[in-house]
């Protein structure tokens, strides 16, 4: 069977599940629908005019997030309202007029929907496939923000990279020295690869570009390498760059990116403040 969302005589969404119960008595009929990872039980009574009611319980855990994400767009049906039937292949077995929901509600389950919306993504990206995570630390919700932007192609900020460290291999240019003596200059650098780790898996995403067109080297380790450069021996000296402001690196998934010169798009997590 199917439980399907109309406008009128148009089907604006379709869900399968199983008939687990159809009844009949004298104040109306009821349906039991069995979902994966969810519950719906309808009440139809006999009287015209009369309004259905519907009782929708669901568990996302053990699910993986494409069946997660059906269950949370049903949810997300149900509370905006509407009709909806119960079709079976023999005919329409319930149905009704649902009344719109309100409350904090909506939020809860559309950032929800947002979370395991990103980690659908990342896990097809990545072939790796598990059930949602129950437990998800603010730190890990970033990074599964992050990657999820980087997969879709756009620049993000990292709040994780306020500086990079690099070591010198004795070679010398105007570049090098204008940037360890404190001037301000553009650094792009490629990593092999870089991965997020979640529930305990390391979901490897591919090659990045960190870069960011306003860096200077930390004054310490400038004069200490420009001093060994100017002796000869700036093969295997350390530094430390920062963006200036206080900002941070920006990333780019290689084999994704549509641009190497994007602007950066926002994470988009409420409650979270947008790095800069």
């Amino acid at each position: 069977m199917d439980v399907v969302f109309l406008d009128g005589e148009q089907v604006t969404a379709s869900y399968p599940g199983t008939l687990g119960h159809l009844g009949s008595g004298s104040i109306g009929r009821s349906v039991h629908v069995e979902l994966p990872g969810g519950k719906l039980e309808l009440l139809v009574p006999r009287g015209t005019g009369m309004p259905a009611s519907m009782r929708f319980t669901f568990s996302l855990e053990r699910l993986e997030p494409a069946a997660a994400l059906r269950l949370l767009r049903m949810r997300q049906r149900i509370m905006n309202g509407g009709a909806f039937e119960v079709r079976t292949s023999v005919g329409t077995v319930g149905g009704g007029e649902l009344p719109a929901e309100s409350g904090a509600a909506h939020q809860e389950v559309a950032e929800l929907r947002r979370y395991v919306e990103d980690l659908e993504v990342v896990q097809r990206h990545c072939e790796q496939h598990f059930p949602v995570p129950t437990d998800l630390s603010p730190t890990d919700r970033i990074a599964l923000r992050m990657a999820r932007l980087l997969v879709d192609g756009q620049c993000v900020i990292s709040p994780f990279l306020p500086r990079l460290s690099f070591t010198l291999t004795g070679e010398d240019s105007p570049g090098l020295r204008a940037l360890l003596s404190g001037k301000q200059q553009s650094v792009r650098c490629s990593t092999e690869e870089f991965a997020v780790t979640l529930a305990g898996r390391r979901l490897r995403l591919g090659s990045v570009l960190v870069f960011h067109p306003r860096v200077a080297a930390e004054q310490e380790d400038g004069q200490r390498a420009l001093a060994a450069l100017d002796a000869g021996r700036g093969d295997g000296c350390k530094v430390t760059v920062r963006p200036v402001d206080g900002e941070r690196f920006r990333m780019l998934l290689q084999n994704a990116a549509t641009s190497a010169e994007q602007a950066p798009v926002p994470l988009g997590l409420p409650g979270f403040p947008e790095p800069r």
